[in-house]
């Protein structure tokens, strides 16, 4: 598996390190940082030659115009030697400011300083005899092998360098982990609550409107009995019976789609086979074995596989799916597969991407592959030890 940060990049073999990238993504790294850093430094040296008191006054304004591009320069920047991607914050924008400043005062010119030592200094030694020619031939050779000799101790100092860097700005833009634990707790809360605010609806809709339409239904069919059936009353008395019969089941169906009283009563497994047999698409389900899981394990897949189902129905083109769902090492791996046209985009409003949050407040992750042409495979890995 390859390195995800330049401090990891550090303790592979220096054969493979000195051959990967990472020290030319050091090197840019801080030069991203050296550049706007400089440019600052110069606008501010020249509005100071205004003199006091003007020069004085003047200083603020590139400094706060420089703060937001910094900011906006770091966040980008920061996958060049870190490319765990960060968690969303919801003060954001302060702590890029933060980073911003930290970089504007302080930390271009100390970049600046390891680049003249790890670039600058050894690609000088080495072209000395070029630079310097009047230099002896003997004291241009010795100079040159030795910025050659350098060249892995910079590779390495850089990298050094850069790595932390890029730990230091990670651990001003990432939360902290109390900060992270505590909006991980009231995502968990919220899903606790609308499934609470599902389960009244559906158990309203089902002892309410569908109790009083299943009445209206047999009232209507018991009239329709008494009446003639090519009588004009039999015929709009049958024509409303029809049409309760249709509201009756769509009420149902909407019922099953608030919540799933078989995922209730009897598990995922069978939820999941009920809700297969209702896609219109053919399903083909494997869920052996599968037994009890804690409850909010089964309400994330059952809504996973319900919305995946109901995606491939729409939009897919597919002519058979499947759905498998195993346990294994306390891990619950939940897989619908199609044969359509694939090209499936979470960022296309498919759902996929509120899925994702879902099954992340319960530790899990959800992946999506969907070439163009297919097939789409939506994969869900669930912790579900109790």
């Amino acid at each position: 598996m390859g390195n995800r940060t330049a401090l990891e990049a550090l303790t592979r073999r220096p054969a493979d390190f000195l051959r990967s990238a990472w020290p030319w993504r050091c090197a840019a790294y801080l030069l991203l940082s050296v550049v706007p850093g400089a440019a600052v430094g110069l606008v501010v040296a020249v509005v100071m030659l205004a003199g006091p008191p003007l020069g004085l006054l003047l200083v603020p304004v590139p400094l706060a115009v420089a703060v937001p591009v910094i900011a906006w320069v770091e966040r980008r920047r920061l996958p060049l030697v870190d490319t765990v991607p960060l968690p969303p914050t919801p003060d954001r924008r302060r702590r890029e400011a933060g980073v911003a400043v930290m970089t504007l005062f302080a930390l271009w010119w100390i970049d600046l300083v390891m680049l003249g030592f790890t670039v600058v200094g050894p690609v000088l030694l080495i072209l000395s005899p070029v630079v310097q020619p009047a230099v002896m031939p003997a004291v241009g050779a010795v100079a040159s092998v030795a910025g050659v000799l350098l060249l892995p101790v910079a590779a390495y100092t850089i990298t050094a360098w850069g790595g932390a860097r890029g730990a230091m700005v990670r651990a001003v833009l990432a939360p902290a982990g109390s900060e992270l634990g505590e909006v991980m707790r009231s995502r968990a809360r919220l899903v606790d609550a609308f499934e609470l605010e599902r389960r009244r609806i559906e158990r309203d809709l089902h002892d309410g409107a569908q109790q009083r339409l299943v009445a209206l239904s047999m009232t209507l069919g018991m009239a329709r009995l008494d009446l003639p059936e090519d009588s004009a009353t039999g015929r709009m008395i049958g024509l409303a019976h029809d049409e309760a019969k249709r509201a009756l089941a769509e009420l149902r169906e909407l019922i099953r789609g608030v919540h799933s009283q078989v995922l209730t009563d009897r598990g995922l497994g069978a939820a999941i086979r009920d809700v297969a047999g209702r896609s219109p698409v053919p399903v083909d389900v494997d869920v052996a074995a599968l037994g009890r899981l804690p409850a909010p394990v089964e309400v994330t897949a059952y809504y996973v596989v319900s919305e995946a189902l109901a995606n491939l129905a729409k939009h897919s083109g597919a002519t058979r799916a499947s759905v498998t769902a195993r346990v294994t090492d306390g891990t619950l791996a939940v897989e619908v597969r199609d044969d359509g046209v694939g090209g499936a985009d979470p960022a296309r409003g498919s759902g996929l991407t509120g899925l994702a949050d879902r099954v992340a407040v319960v530790g899990g992750r959800l992946s999506l592959s969907s070439p163009p042409g297919g097939p789409t495979l939506v994969r869900v890995e669930i912790p579900c030890a109790s």
